[in-house]
């Protein structure tokens, strides 16, 4: 039986929704891998209409329940963990899951999802910015 390589394309086309590089303040609570409570606050490092990837000193274990709040609006979303990566200097990398799609709770535009860097309307944006200055 044959595998997909894990390439970025066949990664993005997996994808439910675009991810967003952003740091966005927030504070997560819940049980820690062994059952005690935690309540922690920490940025994210990227957000998506169906979550966001933060990090994280409490430990937790796949599939728990925590509460994530924005820490600039206040809103509260419940959310499962939902991919545990690797461990940078004392915090772990998670990836978090709302139960729905949610694109509200970040209060951002998302590009649309068949939007790529490729996109012509990328590369024209990208050019309009990068064109010298002249006087």
């Amino acid at each position: 039986m044959s595998q997909v390589p894990n390439s970025p394309s066949t990664a993005s086309s997996r994808r439910r929704s675009q991810r967003v590089l952003m740091q966005i303040s927030v504070r997560i609570h819940g049980l820690d891998a062994q059952g005690k409570p935690f309540d922690e606050e920490t940025d994210t490092l990227a957000i998506s209409a169906h979550g966001a990837r933060v990090l994280l000193n409490a430990r937790v274990t796949s599939g728990s329940l925590l509460m994530l709040r924005n820490n600039t609006t206040k809103d509260e979303q419940e959310c499962n963990v939902a991919f545990l990566g690797p461990v940078r200097g004392n915090k772990c990398e998670i990836g978090l899951e709302f139960s729905a799609r949610r694109p509200q709770f970040w209060r951002v535009a998302f590009p649309p999802e068949d939007w790529s860097p490729k996109n012509p309307e990328a590369r024209s944006a990208t050019q309009r910015q990068h064109r010298p200055v002249t006087k």
